[in-house]
Order: C-alpha cells, then sequence, then structure tokens
C-alpha cells in the first residue's frame, strides 16, 4: 500500500517528506510533492512529517482526494524521467 501526496500540499511542498524517504520516491512538481507509488516501499517515514497532514496511504485517502492517487503515479513517473 503506497502512499499517496493530497490537496492539502498544493502551494505548500514543505518537502520534510521528501527528506526522511529512504528511497528517493518522492518527487517535487510546480505545486506539490508526488510520490511515486511503484518506488515506494510503505515505510511510512514520511506521513508524519507532513506539516499540513496530506500524505495518506492509498487505501486511506479522504473521498474528496481519491483522484489524487493517479495523479501521484502519472506525475511521479513522468518527474522520475
Amino acid at each position: 500500500m503506497p502512499y499517496v501526496v493530497a490537496e492539502p500540499c498544493i502551494g505548500v511542498k514543505d518537502k520534510s517528506c521528501m527528506t526522511v524517504c529512504p528511497v528517493d520516491c518522492i518527487y517535487e512538481g510546480e505545486d506539490q510533492v508526488y510520490i511515486n507509488p511503484d518506488e515506494c516501499i510503505d515505510c511510512g517515514l514520511c506521513e508524519p512529517e507532513c506539516p499540513v497532514t496530506a500524505i495518506f496511504v492509498d487505501t486511506d485517502v479522504p473521498a474528496q482526494w481519491r483522484s489524487f492517487i493517479d495523479l501521484n503515479r502519472e506525475k511521479a513517473t513522468e518527474l522520475a524521467g
């Protein structure tokens, strides 16, 4: 169950989550950061570091932000090159 960055990150991009990620699966986009679900090892270190509570396990993403599951996959894959 990979983690997902949702709407509260938009415009914040604190990046604390990026510094604790042991596999560097979090990528910085223009408006927010994104987690690549294919690279995420489900360690959970990023979740408590987020100051705006924008990171969720993919199965726990609130209904209004479910579109961010696919968005994370698309954007992180694109940013990873």
